[in-house]
This record gives structure tokens, sequence and C-alpha cells, in this order.
């Protein structure tokens, strides 16, 4: 009985000791014996994993941008972390390239969805791979059957990564428009597409719209958010929105925006997490000529979730001259990319700010702010690769 107390209190120990330690270094432990291999690779430790880093502030970010040489463009991702919990950022891995995913001037345009669990989607909206940056494994998801019907032309309007918690599977949607193709272009022959990937089945289906009208997800940087358990799009049709999809019951749904910014103006929008409360920013269109409205971003946060009226505007700040907002870091630094591709901060307590060493082709900036986990990709009928 002592030496089963004995050996528990010691697995304990190690659980207690791996959980202190840097991926890298798990990672590693997991070759050392066959004992540690199992435990790490089991449920119960990946999820205990999850939940302990889930309660640090230890925050990494996962950057992408595109670069541009004599007409070609590449598209790499750097994995960054804070050296001192302070502000800076270190190169934890620098540019790697996203196989499968297209190439040329469209691939500015790539987006990634996530974290759900610590796994990221990254998009060209055609093809789709899903990554853990803590653990470098990654996998090309299988192909939509859907096939555009001769004559007609597809856009592709949003997509999102989501983890479905009664189900306890992954999910991507995507949301498409139909209309006919030139010298038919018939605009009253518009027609929505829902699509799901479920992860438990390996396969795509369709989702059904119903007969609401719904506005139109729009295809900018920082425009989605996955938040309890739903994925929401700023969206507009004829007034500004929020389009929903809820993870569990594929159910789409509108949430409205700040009366304020219900309306068009000078501002494009965008959506984040501040404060554990979904947050709606709008900030100047760096396509209109600046302007006393311009030079203002508004950041409004919904204190109770769903509820419309619970809307506050949290901080009204003037910043440089920006391309678009890219993520909320640390719950206090707003990261943009500027007009000329590169990541500032604005920091929302001190208003400083602060230029990185972090450039790209103007435009094409995106950053996930996620935590490590050893969550593993899903399998399926395509191979999970490794970095």
């Amino acid at each position: 009985m002592m030496n089963g107390t004995i050996k528990k209190l010691s697995e304990d120990v190690e659980i207690y000791i791996f959980f202190k330690l840097p991926m890298k270094s798990i990672m590693r432990f997991k070759c050392v014996t066959k004992t540690w291999c199992n435990l790490m690779q089991s449920f119960s430790f990946i999820n205990l994993h999850h939940n302990y880093t889930s309660s640090k502030k230890d925050e990494f970010i996962l950057f992408k941008r595109s670069l541009k040489e004599q007409n070609v463009f590449t598209n790499p991702l750097s994995f960054l972390r804070t050296p001192n919990g302070d502000d800076d950022l270190d190169y934890i891995t620098r540019d790697l390239e996203v196989p499968y995913l297209s190439t040329g001037y469209g691939s500015i345009f790539h987006q990634f969805n996530g974290p759900c669990h610590g796994l990221i989607v990254l998009t060209d909206y055609v093809n789709f791979v899903i990554l853990n940056p803590a653990t470098r494994n990654y996998r090309l998801l299988p192909k939509s059957p859907f096939v555009c019907p001769r004559g007609f032309y597809r856009a592709i309007g949003g997509v999102g990564f989501v983890y479905d918690a009664i189900q306890r599977t992954y999910k991507v949607v995507r949301i498409s428009e139909i209309s006919g193709e030139e010298p038919f272009n018939d605009p009253s022959v518009v027609d929505w597409i829902g699509e799901v990937y479920d992860f438990s089945v390996d396969s795509w289906r369709n989702l059904p719209f119903g007969e609401e009208e719904f506005p139109w997800p729009y295809n900018c940087p920082f425009a989605e958010m996955y938040y309890k358990g739903v994925f929401h799009w700023y969206a507009h049709r004829n007034l500004v929105a929020i389009l929903c999809f809820d993870s569990s019951t594929e159910v789409f749904r509108i949430m409205q925006v700040p009366e304020m910014c219900s309306l068009y103006d000078e501002k494009v929008h965008c959506l984040t997490i501040l404060d554990e409360c979904l947050t709606f920013i709008c900030y100047p269109d760096p396509r209109r000529v600046s302007s006393p409205v311009q030079e203002i971003t508004d950041i409004w946060i919904m204190k109770e979730y769903n509820v419309n009226d619970s809307w506050i505007k949290k901080f009204t700040i003037r910043c440089p001259p920006i391309e678009s907002p890219l993520a909320i870091w640390n719950d206090s630094l707003l990261l943009l990319q500027d007009k000329r591709g590169i990541v500032i901060s604005y920091n929302l307590n001190s208003d400083k700010v602060e230029e990185y060493k972090l450039h790209g082709y103007p435009g094409s900036l995106r950053i996930i702010v996620y935590k490590e986990s050893l969550m593993s990709i899903p399998k399926g009928s395509t191979q999970v690769e490794n970095y």
C-alpha cells in the first residue's frame, strides 16, 4: 500500500514538474522513457496541461506576413514570445513556409482562425491547414466536394474554426455566395452556400441558411472571432452587424453592434476579446482621405454576452495612421499594422506607441495571440505532418 502511494505521489510530482517546463523541454522529455511518452500523450495529461496553461498569463504570438521579391510572394509564419514578461518579443521559430496554400498576390489575403485549445486553422479559402504552433504538427484537410455550377461565380465571404463542446469535435465552417457569371450575370440570381467540415467524421456537408436574410461577412484583417462556442464575423448588408454561427446547433443568427456603429460612416470595424468580453473596434478606413472622423478609434465591449444593451465604449484613442488592427495582447496593447507594413503597438493605459521589428507586404500582416497546448491534431484521411 505504501509503495503504491509513493508511486502515485511520484507521478503527481512528475506531472507538476512537467507543467512548469517550456513546451520545447516537454517534447524532448517524451523521448526519455516510454512511460513518460505514454503519459504525455494521454488524454488526461493533455487536458490537465491545457487547463494549467490556460490559467497562466504567458501568451505567445503567431505572426503571418507576405514578402514580395521579384514579383514572387512568400508567406512565412513565425512564432514569438515575451522573454521576461515585458512587452518585447523574441523569436521561437522564424519564417516557416506553410505548405499547400496558394501563392501569388492573392496570398496576402490568407486568413487564419483560432485558437481553439491551442489549435489554429490557416486557409486560402479553398485549402485548409490545421496547425498546433507549440508541437508544430499540421494536417491538410480534405477538400470540399462542392463544385460551382457552370455559368455561375463563387465568392467566399467568411471562414471559421470552432469547437463543439457537446459533440467534442472541431469544425470548420465556410460561407459562399453564388451568382451568375458574365455575360449572363444576373444579380437577382444569388444563393448562399454554407458548408461545415466535421473532424469527427472527416468530411464536409452543406448547412441550411433558412429563409432569413443575413448580412455578408466582411473580409478584412481581425474581422472574425471565436468566443463562447460561437464564431463571429463582422458583416454588413444594409446595416453593420455581427453574423454568428453556433458550433453545437450549427445555426446562424445576427447580433447587433453598438447603435452608434450600425450605420456606414468613414470607419472599418473588427472584433476581438478585451477583459474577457466580446469587443468591437471602429477604426479609420485606410482607403479614405483623412478627416476629423478618421482620427478617432473607438473600442466597445459587450459586458454581458449577447445582450445588445450591454455595449459600452471602453476607449476612444488617437493612434497613428494604420492599415488595420491585428490583435489585443496582454489586455493592454493594441497591435496594429501601419501603412508601411510594420507592426506597432498602442498601449491602452499609457497611450504609448511602440514600433516592433516585424514587417511585411503592406496589408498582409496577421497576428494570433495564443497559449501553448499539447492538443493533438485530429486524425483523418490526410496525414499529420511536422515542421
